[in-house]
């Protein structure tokens, strides 16, 4: 009798584990549906169009690997109630999880999570939903400000070489900046690639003009031609469009890109872009979606761990030296050695800055982010909130 009830242990053993594994086969078969809400789409060849290069390939890894995603995505969306709308049209048709890619769609993606609680809500660039407590939304960004600085490396070296050519003075190393909006997220970035720039050629100056827009080809264009016009031999941005790198090209001045290499478009013109690369994220939340795992409320990939890259060089109008010096600074960044915003290599009205000059008032989460001799940051959340007004830039139009 007893030999008999182990046979039968056993057996049942067995079928549980066959029946358990069956188990873990079939959810993985089956169709997870995703949603991507984006504030443009793939034909801006910047900001949406990188988005969608990290999802695409997220979703081709996941598939490759016995996974059954398809992905629905919502184009063209201003930052308004539409962003509502197509969120809930999302969720309604079954998404397990909806991104959305724009810093202005959290305030209408929030309210649709407590309708859908088993559907997860990320914002992309945002900062609400790490401090709104709910445990169906999600933020991500990345450390971005370390490949702006990467990309003024860059740009610095190649000042340098039209200084040393006698093509300009140490006066005349002027670099413009077509900004979207002036809040952190720009200003950040911003910030770090004039301190690149300053890392190698300390007489440099920038100027930025703000266009409130994320992507309007026109105004960026528009922006460039009034910044070359002040003086600007260099023109880099925070838009999404490529036209800042057309208009460079066409006055004959340099310029450094974001989001996606804009060398195709500019090739006399464009030095280098810096962007986030979405698909180790994607990649990753998804995976964990199906599998039963939980995701960080906020995520901030890094350099270091390979989310923020800039694209290949032009070797044929970057100056001599540059690629040495740009991976130098990235083994740096990667080892802890170089910080970004170091209080030593730069000032707010002459003098060395303090946190609440540059800590963001408006940051979701708030802190002592200046210690150790540099601001942190990212640190307290991934969407970034250095938003001090150093010296060595000037700022047009900040009302947007």
């Amino acid at each position: 009798m007893k030999k008999i009830t182990v046979v039968l242990l056993v057996a049942l053993l067995a079928m549980t584990a066959v029946f358990a594994g069956g188990s873990k086969e079939a959810k993985a078969s089956e169709t997870t549906k995703v949603g991507f809400v984006v504030i443009n789409d793939e034909n801006d060849l910047g900001y949406t169009w990188n988005f969608m290069n990290g999802m695409n390939a997220a979703i081709d890894k996941l598939n490759s690997e016995g996974y059954n995603v398809e992905l629905l995505v919502s184009r063209n969306h201003f930052e308004d109630s539409t962003v509502t709308d197509a969120n809930i049209e999302l969720a309604g048709e079954g998404c397990a999880v909806v991104f959305n890619n724009s810093y202005g769609f959290e305030d209408y993606v929030l309210p649709v999570a407590d309708d859908f609680p088993d559907v997860k809500f990320v914002s992309m660039t945002n900062c609400g939903s790490q401090v709104d407590g709910r445990s169906n939304t999600y933020n991500a960004f990345a450390a971005i400000y370390e490949g702006r600085y990467v990309a003024g490396i860059a740009a610095g070296m190649k000042l340098n070489e039209m200084i040393s050519a006698g093509k300009i003075t140490k006066d005349q190393a002027i670099v413009g900046y077509v900004g979207a909006y002036s809040f952190a997220e720009v200003i950040s970035g911003m910030t770090s690639y004039f301190l690149g720039i300053r890392s190698v050629c300390p007489s440099a100056t920038m100027i930025v003009q703000f266009v409130g827009s994320w992507g309007d080809a026109t105004l960026e264009a528009a922006a460039a031609e009034a910044l070359i016009a002040k003086g600007a031999v260099m023109i880099s941005q925070h838009s999404d469009t490529t036209s800042p790198a057309t208009t460079a090209a066409k006055h004959g001045v340099f310029h450094t890109g974001y989001n996606t290499d804009m060398t195709g478009q500019a090739p006399t013109a464009s030095l280098i872009s810096c962007r986030i690369d979405w698909t180790n994220y994607f990649y990753t939340f998804i995976k964990n979606v199906i599998d039963g795992k939980e995701n960080p409320s906020d995520f901030c990939g890094t350099m270091k761990d390979g989310d923020v890259k800039v694209t290949a060089l032009n070797t044929a109008i970057a100056a001599k030296g540059t690629q040495e010096a740009m991976d130098k600074a990235i083994a740096d960044i990667k080892a802890g050695k170089l910080h970004v915003f170091d209080l030593s290599t730069f000032t707010i009205e002459g003098k060395t800055a303090t946190n609440d000059q540059m800590y963001d008032g408006y940051a979701r989460v708030l802190g002592n982010a200046t210690y150790d001799g540099y601001f942190h940051e990212s640190q307290f959340q991934s969407a970034p909130y250095f938003a001090g007004q150093i010296d060595g830039i000037t700022w047009l139009n900040a009302a947007f």
